[in-house]
């Protein structure tokens, strides 16, 4: 651990189509392009020595630093505080538009703002995860790196007319740079690295780059004055929003699970997934959450994303349905999983994974998420059109057909296929959503089939998914293990929040899966998943559980456990995917699904405040 960052020592910025982390020493140590899902050009994240990285630290100085993000941005500011001065990089990525890009731009601006500091920047890319050389090519005006595959990086200085030429600063050093920059208090200069640049390096002025700064500060401070929500803990539901748009593809509307890959769920162990992609259930999500808080045109874009999806697979009879679980972020499906052998992965937790095998895996649950998303999105306006309901009756057949069947479930375990009791109550949600939509809308259906199977499933789930032993439902038919994805019965209607049944479900929880406020998913050793090892508790199923709590009228335990879960963000309000005993963040970071429970976890809290 000596060598990495801690996870959550990491702050997240980007332009809409990609994403880079930057530590809290300055480091970029992940960054992808042209995309999420493309290769890395800075993966020291997951190889300290062939991942690459780009370095801005105060030279042979003792310091210590902070981290803020520009209010209401995602302009990231890194700060060091020594005797002699003070400094500060100011990181951010120029928002690109819709259209797909091949070019984007970091800009790493470096500022005194007290007395006198020499900083040391290095610039060291390795290409296609650190597979492919490349070679250096120096210029009057800057640099470029050239990739043997094609790829370019290219280093635009920002300086003004009168400073030393910084050729005369610059250092090849096995095709990577390094250069000093000693700056006055009021000072500062930078660099602008762009990929698939359309022309030469050239030097860049201050004020050309002030208007990035202020174009960038403008984008962000407009798009989130749309937020209507005025409730309590607003900067920490905003900052989610922020994160949340941040991992969007602009050009599909489709949201990223994560813009990292392989960061593990235990160090050392196996749990180490790409979570660059789309999954259809974290689209689904968005949907809720983004409406809560009034960001119509995002979620009018997921909705779009989830129906293009439904559209080109409708009726394709599969072993594992017509919907993929997940997808590219252009709604392509070739996620193949490899193993990137040459990289010793974060913290020495290996296998690095690129692609995700769990594409191809049956999970039920994602019909009913997408049609409660769907009948979601129509009760705030945004209907369905005549070929996408056409092709919903198709996977309905579907569904109608195989609801009944063994599958992977949401936590995409590799041990086998389970009745899981998660995938049936969701099921049951996609018949009675389509139900609500077909009468709300007079369009045609299989009213009669539907509500059939709808009754069946659920008189199923209360005979089966219920343990007499346990005094509670479970994870699966036949067994007595307890699983937080029940959490969300109650949030969507299957059963009512008073429920003695119910209540007794919370108990078992809360005596078996939660361990000081946070929730774990289930106990891997009482439920064999197929891989090594033990995780974190989920960061998702806590706040799941205080929206839980909120509806079973559990007000102040819900208030209480939401306090404390506030307490295990990072410094700048961020989350990954799990929490280990010591308070450390695991897993892929940040995570959207998480700030998505965070964001349904305040509306539903804060409702429940205001009616105590």
């Amino acid at each position: 651990m000596d060598d990495y960052p801690l996870i959550e020592d990491h702050g997240l910025i980007g332009d809409l189509q990609t994403a880079a982390l930057v530590t809290t020493h300055g480091t970029v140590d992940w960054l992808c392009v042209p995309r999420f899902d493309s290769p890395s050009v800075f993966g020291a994240l997951l190889d300290k020595d062939r991942g690459g990285e780009c370095t801005v630290r105060p030279l042979h100085t003792t310091y210590a630093t902070k981290q803020l993000y520009f209010p209401d941005t995602a302009i990231l500011i890194t700060r060091f505080m020594t005797e002699a001065g003070a400094g500060e990089v100011i990181d951010f990525m120029p928002v690109t538009g819709k259209t797909a890009a091949a070019s984007h731009r970091l800009v790493r601006m470096v500022r005194c703002v007290r007395g006198s500091m020499t900083f040391e920047i290095g610039i060291s890319p390795r290409f296609d995860y650190g597979r492919t050389p490349h070679r250096l090519h120096l210029t009057e005006q800057g640099a470029v790196f050239a990739a043997e595959d094609g790829t370019e990086l290219t280093v635009h200085p920002i300086r003004e007319p009168e400073d030393e030429r910084l050729l005369d600063i610059l250092m090849d050093r096995q095709n990577d740079l390094h250069l000093k920059l000693t700056l006055q208090a009021g000072q500062q200069r930078g660099l602008v690295l762009e990929s698939a640049a359309a022309g030469p390096p050239r030097e860049m002025r201050l004020t050309e780059y002030q208007q990035l700064h202020d174009d960038t500060v403008l984008f962000w401070r407009s798009w989130l004055r749309q937020s209507q929500y005025s409730g309590r803990w607003r900067e920490v539901v905003e900052r989610s929003a922020i994160t949340l748009k941040l991992m969007t593809y602009a050009p599909s509307g489709a949201l990223v699970a994560a813009p990292t890959a392989a960061l593990p769920e235990q160090l050392g162990g196996e749990r180490n997934w790409d979570y660059r992609f789309t999954w259809i259930r974290d689209a689904s999500f968005s949907v809720y959450a983004l409406l809560g808080l009034g960001f119509t045109d995002e979620a009018r874009a997921f909705i779009q994303w989830i129906g293009d999806r439904v559209k080109e697979r409708a009726g394709r009879d599969s072993d594992t349905g017509p919907l993929n679980i997940m997808y590219k972020v252009d709604g392509s499906s070739d996620l193949d999983e490899e193993t990137l052998g040459h990289w010793e992965g974060y913290a020495a937790s290996a296998p690095v994974r690129i692609g995700n095998g769990a594409a191809t895996q049956l999970q039920l649950d994602i019909y009913g998420e997408a049609l409660d998303s769907i009948y979601f999105a129509h009760r705030h306006g945004l209907q369905v059109g005549h070929r996408g309901w056409n092709a919903l009756l198709t996977d309905l057949d579907w569904v109608s057909d195989h609801w009944d069947r063994g599958e992977e479930g949401l936590w995409e375990t590799r041990g086998g296929r389970q009745d899981f009791t998660y995938g049936r109550v969701m099921s049951w949600v996609a018949f009675d959503r389509a139900l609500r939509l077909a009468e709300a809308t007079g369009r045609p259906s299989s009213a009669a089939r539907w509500s059939g199977t709808r009754d069946e499933i659920y008189e199923q789930v209360m005979a089966k998914g219920w343990s007499e032993g346990r005094q509670a439902f479970v994870q699966h038919y036949g067994s007595d293990v307890l699983d937080s994805s029940l959490l969300r019965m109650a949030t969507v209607g299957f059963i009512t929040p008073g429920d003695p049944l119910w209540t007794s479900t919370l108990d078992a929880m809360e005596d078996e899966l939660v361990s000081d406020s946070l929730v774990y998913r289930y106990n891997p050793e009482a439920s064999p998943d197929g891989l090594r090892g033990s995780e974190g508790t989920f960061s998702l199923c806590t706040f799941m559980y205080v929206d839980a709590l909120a509806r079973a009228g559990r007000t102040e335990q819900a208030r209480l456990v939401f306090e404390k879960m506030l307490g295990y963000a990072n410094h700048l309000g961020l989350y990954s995917e799990e929490i280990d005993p010591t308070g450390r963040q695991l897993g892929n970071f940040p995570q959207a699904f998480t700030h998505l429970a965070l964001i349904d976890a305040a509306i539903t809290l804060n409702a429940s405040l205001c009616r105590t």
